[in-house]
C-alpha cells in the first residue's frame, strides 16, 4: 500500500515477526518468573501468565497472521493492508502491555484491551468474507471468538470471578487444536500430493474421506468434553479414538515420502505432536502414570508450536518471493523446536532432572524463535523480490 513501509503489505509480515519475538521473550522471562528471580507487575500469578501470553499472545498473533493471509487466497480481495493492519498490530501490543502490568491498572480496562485484538480481528476477517460471499470458510471465524470467549474467561478468573478453574485456557487449547486439525487436514495433504506429483511419485495422498470425518469427529467431541469435565473418564477412551483415528489420517498423507523436503516434513511432524498430545491426555483421564502436564504440553509446545514454525517458515518464503528451500537455519529452528517440545515432555515425568530439563527446553524454544525472527525479519521487512 502507498506510502505505508512493506511490513503493512500482508497480514502474515507483522504478526508472524510479532509471534516469533513475543514467543522468545516470554518463554525467555517464564522460568525466571517460576524460579521467583524476578517479578512482573501483572494480575495473573507467573503460571497463569505463562499460559495466557502463550495462548492469547503468542498463538493468537500466529493465528492473525495465518487468517489475513489466507482470506484473501479464499476470496480473491486485497490483502487487509495499511492502517487497518497497523492498527490491528497496536491492539495486540496494547493486550500484551496491559497484561504485563494490569496489577497497576483497573481490572476492567486489562480485559477490555486484551480483547480489543481478538474482536477487531473477527469484525475483519468476518467483512472480508462476507463481502467475498465466501460462505466455505465462515466456520473459520468461530476459533477466532471462542479464543475471545476463552480469553474472557481467564481473566475473569484471575479477577475473582466464579468461573470453573481452569476452563479458559482449556477453551482456549482445544480451539486451537480444532483450528490446527482442520487446516492441517487441508494443507498438509495438499501440499504433499502437489510435491509428490511434481516429482513423478503416484501415491499421493487421497482425498478427505470416512476417515477423516471420523477423526475430526471424534477429536472435536473429546476435546469439547474434556474441555467441560477435565477428569471425567470417560472422555479419556473418546480422546484415544480420537488419536488413532487421526493417526490413521496422518500415515494417509504420505509424510513417510517427504524427509528430504524438511519444509514438508515438518507439517506431518507438527499433525503427529497433535496425535500425541490427544493420546496422553486421554491416558492422563485413565491412569496417574501419564502427568496432564505432558499432554497439555505435547498440544502446545509440541503441535502448536511445531505447526506455527512449519507455517511461518513456508508462507514466509512463498509470499515474499523466495524459493520453497529450507536452508541450515531454518533446519536449525526445526530442530531447536523439537527438542524444546520433546524436553518439556520429559520433564513431567523426570522430576529429579525436572529443572535442568525446563532450562534447556526453554533455552531451544528461544533459539528456535529467535532464530526466525533473524533469519525471516529482514523478509517480512523487505518488500517482495
Amino acid at each position: 500500500m502507498p506510502g505505508w513501509p512493506p511490513l503493512f503489505s500482508a497480514g502474515f509480515r507483522p504478526f508472524f515477526l510479532a509471534s516469533a519475538v513475543w514467543g522468545a521473550l516470554s518463554i525467555g522471562a517464564w522460568l525466571p518468573l517460576l524460579t521467583g528471580d524476578i517479578a512482573l507487575p501483572t494480575a495473573f500469578d507467573p503460571l497463569s501468565w505463562h499460559i495466557h501470553e502463550m495462548l492469547f499472545g503468542f498463538v493468537m498473533a500466529a493465528v492473525a497472521g495465518f487468517l489475513l493471509t489466507a482470506i484473501p487466497n479464499w476470496t480473491g480481495r486485497a490483502p487487509v493492508a495499511g492502517a487497518p493492519l497497523a492498527v490491528l498490530l497496536a491492539l495486540w501490543t496494547l493486550g500484551r502491555f496491559a497484561c504485563l502490568v494490569s496489577s497497576n491498572l483497573p481490572g476492567w480496562f486489562a480485559l477490555v484491551a486484551d480483547l480489543a485484538f481478538a474482536v477487531a480481528l473477527e469484525v475483519i476477517a468476518a467483512r472480508e468474507l462476507v463481502t467475498a460471499g465466501n460462505r466455505r470458510n465462515y466456520p473459520l471465524l468461530a476459533p477466532v471468538l471462542v479464543l475471545a470467549a476463552a480469553n474472557l474467561l481467564m481473566h475473569l478468573e484471575t479477577l475473582g470471578a466464579p468461573v470453573p478453574p481452569g476452563i479458559g485456557w482449556r477453551l482456549a487449547v482445544t480451539a486451537i487444536v480444532v483450528l490446527i486439525s482442520v487446516i492441517g487436514g487441508r494443507i498438509i495433504p495438499n501440499f504433499t500430493r502437489n510435491w509428490l506429483t511434481a516429482r513423478g511419485i503416484s501415491a499421493v495422498p487421497p482425498s478427505a474421506g470416512v476417515v477423516d470425518r471420523a477423526a475430526l469427529g471424534a477429536l472435536h467431541a473429546g476435546l469439547v468434553a474434556w474441555t467441560f469435565l477435565p477428569t471425567w473418564w470417560p472422555i479419556g477412551v473418546l480422546l484415544l479414538v480420537a488419536a488413532l483415528l487421526n493417526l490413521l489420517r496422518l500415515v494417509g498423507w504420505r509424510g513417510i515420502a517427504t524427509v528430504r523436503e524438511p519444509l514438508l516434513l515438518i507439517l506431518h511432524i507438527g499433525y503427529l505432536w497433535l496425535i500425541v498430545g490427544v493420546a496422553l491426555l486421554g491416558l492422563s483421564l485413565l491412569t496417574d502414570v501419564v502427568p496432564a502436564a505432558a499432554a497439555t504440553h505435547a498440544l502446545t509446545a509440541g503441535a502448536m508450536g511445531t505447526m506455527i514454525l512449519a507455517v511461518m517458515t513456508r508462507a514466509s518464503l512463498g509470499h515474499t518471493g523466495r524459493a520453497l528451500l529450507a536452508d541450515k537455519v531454518t533446519n536449525a529452528i526445526f530442530v531447536c523446536v523439537t527438542l524444546a517440545a520433546a524436553l518439556r515432555l520429559a520433564a513431567a515425568w523426570w522430576a529429579d532432572a525436572r529443572m535442568d530439563l525446563l532450562d534447556v527446553s526453554a533455552l531451544a524454544w528461544v533459539a528456535a524463535f529467535a532464530l526466525f525472527a533473524m533469519q525471516y525479519g529482514p523478509l517480512l521487512l523487505a518488500r517482495r523480490t
